[in-house]
């Protein structure tokens, strides 16, 4: 069995000696430290065993310019310029559904080009140190969203209802979101070669951006169906945190609806903020500002005080019903109110971050913001009344850097990370 061959002894010592060596100090071969799972303990995020407050952005449009080889750098100089004010999070869709650059092309079918767009996102987002919210469907037109699957439906002739809302209680289409969302979270990165389900660059998963459901008021269609699909994807993925998508309107049954909601119509959309958010399977609560939306007779002065009482409100809701952490997972100021001045929205942002702030410093349940939105020179297309092109905007840059800085303090990461302290050095 040896015939002329080298001793075995001094062989396995040298790889046992090998192997210590590795496993002792191996971490110091790597290159950047690998991302751990965001978590939550109560009404806190927790990474790395501290708790993370959020500061934010959107860009809905990532995977869609992530397609082409011409718009694929925009993808990469906005993550950059992110990191570089220190945000840890990036809202975007993951879905697209029929139409241009379609990643569900029709139910069950999908391309693979878009898929690998899909996939440059995560790995550029990964490569800059920031997280993803990932939108697996839209309540509204853009994108394809509810309509695109019910029209599927009614013209393979198994739909129900030509309603948009069947979306939400057609067998069929259930099934249809299943199979996407099955296809998706077990997809396999062809870039880093981790399945989505596994890797920790997803911050965590957003069931549907809006969600309205007026052909029930009561709210009993949208709660089942959130019901199904959240506890649907937890069966798939239990490593990622999962919210709702909400625009936090109080339903028809909360005292809240008279006292907090805009108008009264806030109420009749098929949504509650607190039932919804109870859901067993949903990790934290979503809400989104935008009184400019919501009220047409409104100056400024009264829009910055009903943002304060919007947000301690569902700050008070997190704390006391849903023991769960609140994000505010999008707000924005409008360019085009009759009144509007560029410094409004410096103290709009100011606003909204300071509540955050607060509520970090006294560990209660208001984690974080995600501004809408951010975006690249030359996207007008894709801009609307409230795109900021960051680095345009000196006093933007600086309040987003700040607020980054200020919730880095409240938890002690700027002591002991290299980034943090290059980032927040110079800052107040």
């Amino acid at each position: 069995m040896g015939n002329g061959g080298p001793p075995l002894i001094p062989i396995l010592g040298f790889l046992t000696c090998v192997a210590f060596i590795y496993l002792s100090f191996g971490d110091l071969w790597k290159g950047e430290p690998e991302l751990g799972f965001v978590t939550r303990n109560g009404t806190q995020f927790v990474l790395d065993g501290k708790p993370l407050y959020v500061n934010g952005w959107n860009s809905y449009w990532f995977m869609d310019h992530a397609v082409n080889d011409h718009s694929r750098h925009r993808v990469g100089a906005m993550l950059e310029a992110g990191s570089k004010m220190g945000l840890t999070v990036c809202r975007t869709w993951a879905f697209n559904d029929g139409g241009y650059n379609a990643l569900q092309i029709s139910p069950g079918r999908f391309d693979e080009r878009v898929f690998k767009a899909l996939d440059h996102v995560i790995a550029e987002a990964k490569a800059h140190g920031v997280r993803l919210l990932l939108s697996l469907v839209n309540n509204l037109q853009a994108y394809g969203g509810k309509t695109q699957y019910v029209n599927w439906a009614w013209q393979e002739g198994v739909g129900l209802s030509s309603s948009n809302d069947s979306f939400f209680f057609d067998p069929s289409i259930r099934r249809y979101f299943k199979n996407y969302l099955t296809v998706l979270l077990t997809r396999k990165n062809s870039i880093t070669g981790i399945e989505y389900r596994n890797d920790p660059t997803i911050f965590a998963w957003e069931l549907i951006n809006e969600p309205r459901c007026f052909t029930d008021i009561s709210g009993d269609t949208l709660q089942d169906w959130i019901n199904e699909m959240t506890a649907f994807i937890k069966s798939i993925d239990k490593k990622h945190l999962l919210t709702v998508g909400l625009e936090g309107f109080y339903g028809p049954k909360s005292p809240k609806r008279l006292t907090v909601n805009p108008e009264r119509w806030a109420s009749e959309l098929g949504s509650d903020f607190v039932r919804n958010s109870e859901s067993p399977n949903i990790d934290f609560a979503s809400v989104h500002i935008y009184p400019d939306h919501w009220f047409h007779d409104q100056g400024f002065e009264d829009k910055v005080k009903f943002v304060v009482k919007w947000m301690l409100s569902h700050i008070e809701d997190g704390d006391r019903e849903l023991k769960k952490p609140v994000l505010f997972t999008e707000f924005g100021l409008s360019n085009l109110n009759k009144d509007y001045e560029p410094s409004q929205r410096d103290r709009f942002y100011r606003t909204i971050f300071d509540v955050v702030y607060k509520s970090a410093k006294r560990k209660r349940s208001g984690a974080g913001t995600l501004v809408w939105q951010f975006l690249i020179q030359g996207m007008e297309g894709f801009n609307d009344d409230f795109g900021i092109v960051p680095w345009e905007k000196d006093s933007i840059q600086r309040l987003m850097t700040e607020q980054s800085c200020r919730l880095a303090r409240v938890t002690g990461r700027h002591l002991h990370d290299k980034k943090w302290r290059e980032i927040c050095s110079h800052r107040p």
